[in-house]
């Protein structure tokens, strides 16, 4: 293939490489140019253009596609019809995507034009998810790189689906006094929601004392009624977590004639899994984190189970690459704990002053409006420190001697960064800029969460910029419920029983924090994560914010452009 800029003269049968507008419409990339192409294009006052033209041999985009398209003929796949030199490959049935790395790495290797991207190995996926695509990347290639290609994918399976298999599930879940009846409820209805997809029931559930005798007895009841030719599986959750491998669990597998192939995995959350077979009768005792419906270790062992796979010890050993999955807040053992009782638990503020102010119009930037004679972004600024125990800035708010030590204060910019900037100037804070602040809140979030002041915080109150009526004891009320709780809720603030700003985020919501794109702020993680919230009253102040010229009027401001 030759690309590059012709005279229009000699383009045609030539393939357009770039979309062009002219009088009659746009002319998209692709288009084979013909004689009339050539005429439209003239009289837009075009005299050359950018194309791709083909040399004996060479293949055209959609043609390569659909050519390596065809090596993927398992029926456990459905491809789309070629378009733009892509085809997308998707799943026909529930089950694990496998994908043959060695494979799919010589594809790629053999020529950069031609490419193959799929989910990870052993991906849990459902009817219609797309696991992979088929990508030429120019307009057109040479056909003896396209029959390179399609001879690695005969060689064998690059991307397939391992269809999950319908089990019958015995579920055994130990009592103890402290262990509510509603969590083990909880318990069997999420375990019967992770393996619908592979069509298995729960046929039967025992609870028992937690004992490894109690177990053991209810172990040896499920094993001895008749399969009746349907693959069983028995899956035990504890009401105490595995710790040794002589504990209730492993120890009643024993007794009652299984093997146990391992104790503990790789994974976290996880890493209290326990496998072990009765023949071919797969045991798993569930590690305490597969009570939430989060991704866990759990997740990975049940569903190479339910796709025929029979993990061994040296498998399941080597799953801690890409085994650190992300935190699940409500599990009871968090990798981060906060600090202990008789230590302050730090809590950092992240003052997010990046925002557009779009609906102020050409009134000017509510942040730069003067409350007191004081901009609007420093006031907030100078009670978020008065709040985090800084010294004394001077400012019109000044600060009260606090109990706990100085905790940071991180204001993210973006709009009008250096104005804004120069309003928090001597201020003891850190100024982080978010340079994608128009994409929205979630950036801005992200951005300050890396700052690295908020490191070491066992939670981060998130405050906005622009709400001038939340005062420093209100800041101070919300610390103190947070602390009340141990940094183990959600604390936000309430005006009348109706949601409002600022919140209190835990530690252990940052990584899904991270995650966030586009104009959202936290609500969404608030709502899903899973901890408790707790909402404190404080008036007002949790609702007034100032979008408009009008409001920054009525809330006392004055406009400074």
């Amino acid at each position: 293939m030759i690309f590059g800029s012709v005279p229009l003269e000699q383009a045609q049968g030539a393939i357009l490489a770039h979309r062009v507008s002219h009088p009659g419409g746009r002319m998209p990339k692709g288009t084979i140019l013909s004689a009339g192409d050539l005429q439209r294009l003239a009289a837009a006052g075009l005299i050359e253009v950018v194309v791709a033209r083909l040399q004996p041999g060479d293949l055209t985009e959609d043609v390569a596609a659909e050519e390596l398209a065809g090596c993927f003929g398992d029926e456990s796949l459905r491809l789309s019809p070629a378009s733009t030199g892509r085809v997308n490959i998707h799943a026909t049935q529930n089950g694990l995507f496998r994908a043959d790395r060695a494979l799919i790495d010589r594809f790629n290797q053999i020529d950069p034009a031609i490419t193959l991207a799929c989910l990870a190995d052993r991906a849990p996926v459902v009817v219609g998810d797309m696991v992979a695509t088929v990508k030429i990347i120019p307009l057109a290639v040479a056909g003896d790189k396209v029959n390179a290609a399609k001879a690695v994918l005969r060689e064998g399976e690059a991307v397939s689906v391992a269809p999950y298999r319908p089990f019958s599930v015995t579920l055994i879940q130990t009592e103890l006094p402290v262990l509510k009846t509603s969590v083990l409820d909880k318990t069997a209805n999420l375990l019967s929601r992770r393996l619908a997809p592979s069509g298995s029931v729960i046929i039967r559930e025992h609870r028992v004392a937690h004992r490894a005798e109690a177990v053991a007895d209810a172990l040896r009841e499920a094993l001895s009624r008749p399969a009746d030719g349907v693959p069983r599986m028995v899956i035990l959750f504890g009401a105490s977590a595995v710790c040794d491998g002589e504990d209730v669990l492993p120890q009643a597998m024993r007794l009652a004639g299984a093997m146990v192939e391992q104790v503990g995995l790789p994974v976290d959350p996880g890493n209290l899994l326990v496998l072990g077979y009765h023949g071919d009768t797969a045991l798993i005792g569930a590690p305490g984190c597969a009570r939430s419906p989060k991704e866990n270790g759990f997740d990975w062992v049940l569903n190479r189970i339910l796709s025929g796979e029979r993990p061994r010890a040296q498998e399941l050993t080597g799953l801690g690459v890409g085994g650190l999955l992300m935190e699940i807040p409500s599990r009871p053992q968090p990798r981060e704990l906060p600090l202990a009782k008789n230590r302050a638990l730090s809590i950092g503020i992240l003052l997010l002053a990046a925002g557009r102010a779009s609906r102020m119009g050409e009134a000017g930037h509510k942040l730069l409006a003067e409350f007191d004679g004081v901009p609007l972004v420093r006031r907030v600024a100078e009670r978020a420190l008065a709040a985090a125990g800084a010294p004394d800035t001077g400012g019109s708010e000044g600060a009260v001697a606090s109990e706990n030590p100085p905790a940071p204060v991180v204001a993210v910019t973006g709009h009008r960064a250096e104005e804004v900037s120069q309003a928090l100037h001597g201020l003891p804070l850190t100024l982080v800029e978010n340079p994608d602040y128009a994409s929205g809140m979630a950036g801005s979030i992200k951005a300050g969460l890396a700052a690295a002041d908020l490191s070491e915080v066992a939670g981060v109150m998130v405050l906005l910029a622009d709400m001038p009526a939340v005062s420093v004891e209100d800041l101070r009320t919300l610390q103190a419920a947070f602390r009340k709780a141990e940094g183990r809720a959600i604390v936000r603030a309430v005006a009348g029983g109706k949601r409002g700003n600022p919140v209190i985020l835990p530690r252990a919501t940052f990584g899904e924090l991270m995650l966030l794109e586009g104009d959202v702020g936290a609500r969404h993680v608030i709502e899903t994560c899973g901890l408790p919230i707790i909402d404190v009253e404080i008036g007002a102040g949790a609702h007034i914010d100032v979008d408009t010229p009008e409001a920054v009027i009525a809330a006392g401001g004055t406009l400074r452009g």
